[in-house]
C-alpha cells in the first residue's frame, strides 16, 4: 500500500529532488516500502532511485542523491507508515487491564510490535511474529529487541501470558541469538508464579544466551485497585521483595565474575518496597534499562549529589515538591543535604497517596491531577510546585486523568514546575 507524503522537511535531500507533499512513496531501489522498517533500511544509502506516486496516481522515478545514514526528510500520515500490531495475550498482570473506565481511548491500547521495540524502546512478547516477521528482523538485523520474557518456562508462560503461543515463542529467542540480535529481557514478577525457583530458572536460561541477551530487568507487577473480575493476584509483598532481590543479585554476582557484567538488575521498587537501600549508581554499569525503572533513582541521587556544590550559600523561593509514596523519603533526603549548604532554603516534599489507581501504586509517574488537586490543598509552602516530568503526557499538556497542569493550578493558586528524571534538573528548577 502507498504511504502517503504529508510533509518534507526543508532543505532535505527528499526537497532539493523535488518530492513534495501529496505525493505517496512506492518504492526505494526497486524495493516495496510497507512499513518504517522498510523505509530506514532501504534509504540509507547515498544514492537512491525512489518511485513516487504523484497526487494524480502518475507514477514517477526520482534519483535522490544524500549522505550515507543521512534522513531523506519525508514524513507520513503515522509514524509506523502502517497499522499498529496489536497485542494478542491477555496476561494475568496486565496493567491496561486495570485501568478505570472513563479515560482516554489511548490509554486503552495494547500495543505488541516489534518496530516499536526497534525504534521507541517498547517490550513486545514475540506471540504474535509470523515468520515472515521472524526473518525480516534476521535480515534487516533490527537490533536491539525489548522482550517481556516473564519466565523461560513455557508452560508457566502460556499460563501468565493466556496464549497458546506463549512458550513456543521463546525458540525465536534462539533464533535472534544465533543471528546476532541484542536482546533486552524483562521478567514482570507476580508473587506466588514466577518468583522463588521459576525466576532463578529463567535467570538462568537467559543467561545461556549471552551476550546475545544484553541485560535483563527484574520488575514487581504493578497492582490497582480496579481488578474486579481478573485474575487473582496477590500484591507484592516486603518479604517477598527481599526474596527477588536476593535472587536476583546473587545471580548477578556469579555473573559479574563469569561474564564481566551483572547481566541481571532489580527495579527500584524491589528497594524501597524491601527497606533495602538502593545501590550507587555504578552498580547499573551502562544503565541500559534505565527507562524500565532500573536504577533510576541511584543516578537521580547521584546527579543531584554531583550538581549540589554549585548552589552553595544560594537562596531559593520557597517550594514544594509532590512525589510518589515510594521516592518521597529519597526526596527528602536529598533535600536534607540541599540545605546543609543552603541554610536558607524552605520546601515541602509531600508524598501523593494514589487514590486513583490504588495506594499499592506508588510511583510518581502513575500519579493523577486529581490526586494532586485534592491532596496538596492547604499544605503548600510558596507558590511553586515541583512535580516529576513522567506525570505528564509528552508534550507535558495532561495527566493520565485528563486534567491539564492549568487546571490543577487554578485549584491550587501555585504554578506546576515540571522536573526531568535528572537530579541536577531538580536543582536547576529549584533555584531557578
Amino acid at each position: 500500500m502507498p504511504s502517503k507524503i504529508v510533509s518534507v522537511d526543508e532543505g532535505s535531500p527528499a526537497e532539493r529532488a523535488g518530492i513534495g507533499a501529496g505525493s505517496s512513496l512506492l518504492s526505494i531501489d526497486g524495493q516495496p516500502v510497507r512499513d518504517v522498517l522498510d523505509y530506514k533500511f532501504y534509504s540509507y544509502d547515498s544514492r537512491l532511485c525512489l518511485e513516487i506516486a504523484d497526487a494524480d496516481g502518475v507514477p514517477r522515478t526520482v534519483t535522490v542523491r544524500k549522505g550515507e545514514g543521512e534522513p531523506l526528510g519525508l514524513n507520513f500520515e503515522n509514524y509506523l507508515m502502517d497499522g499498529m500490531k496489536r497485542c494478542s495475550n491477555r496476561c494475568v498482570f496486565c496493567f491496561i487491564d486495570q485501568l478505570p473506565e472513563g479515560m482516554r481511548s489511548s490509554l486503552y491500547v495494547k500495543d505488541d510490535d516489534a518496530r516499536l521495540s526497534f525504534l521507541l524502546g517498547n517490550y513486545i512478547s514475540l506471540t504474535n511474529l509470523s515468520e515472515e516477521d521472524v526473518q525480516r528482523i534476521l535480515r534487516m538485523h533490527i537490533s536491539p529487541i525489548n522482550i517481556s520474557v516473564q519466565t523461560t518456562n513455557p508452560v508457566l508462560r502460556c499460563e501468565m501470558l493466556r496464549n497458546r503461543r506463549a512458550g513456543d515463542a521463546l525458540s525465536i529467542m534462539e533464533r535472534f541469538a544465533e543471528g546476532g540480535i541484542t536482546m533486552n529481557c524483562q521478567l514482570v514478577v507476580c508473587e506466588g508464579m514466577n518468583d522463588g525457583e521459576e525466576l532463578r530458572r529463567s535467570l538462568h536460561d537467559l543467561k545461556r544466551l549471552y551476550p546475545a541477551v544484553g541485560s535483563i530487568s527484574v520488575v514487581p507487577f504493578g497492582m490497582t485497585r480496579h481488578r474486579a473480575g481478573l485474575y487473582p493476584l496477590n500484591p507484592t509483598t516486603k518479604e517477598g521483595a527481599a526474596r527477588c532481590l536476593e535472587i536476583t543479585e546473587a545471580f548477578a554476582a556469579v555473573c559479574l565474575q563469569e561474564l564481566g557484567t551483572r547481566l541481571a538488575w532489580c527495579g527500584d521498587e524491589y528497594y524501597l518496597k524491601a527497606g533495602k537501600p538502593l545501590p550507587d549508581a555504578d552498580y547499573y554499569e551502562d544503565f541500559t534499562q534505565f527507562e524500565n525503572g532500573i536504577g533510576m533513582l541511584s543516578l537521580f541521587a547521584e546527579e543531584f549529589r554531583l550538581a549540589l556544590p554549585d548552589y552553595a550559600g544560594r537562596t531559593a523561593r520557597p517550594f514544594t515538591l509532590a512525589t510518589g509514596t515510594a521516592a518521597a523519603p529519597l526526596m527528602k533526603t536529598l533535600l536534607e543535604e540541599a540545605r546543609a549548604v543552603c541554610p536558607s532554603l524552605e520546601y515541602a516534599v509531600i508524598p501523593i497517596r494514589n487514590d486513583f489507581f490504588g495506594e499499592l501504586v506508588s510511583v510518581a509517574g502513575l500519579i493523577t491531577g486529581q490526586d494532586l488537586s485534592v491532596q496538596l490543598q492547604g499544605r503548600l509552602c510558596g507558590s511553586r510546585v515541583l512535580i516529576s516530568e513522567n506525570m505528564l503526557r509528552d508534550g507535558g499538556d495532561i495527566f493520565l486523568d485528563d486534567y491539564t497542569p492549568g487546571q490543577v493550578e487554578a485549584v491550587l493558586g501555585a504554578e506546576i514546575i515540571p522536573v526531568k528524571i535528572d537530579g541536577a534538573d531538580l536543582l536547576a528548577r529549584i533555584f531557578s
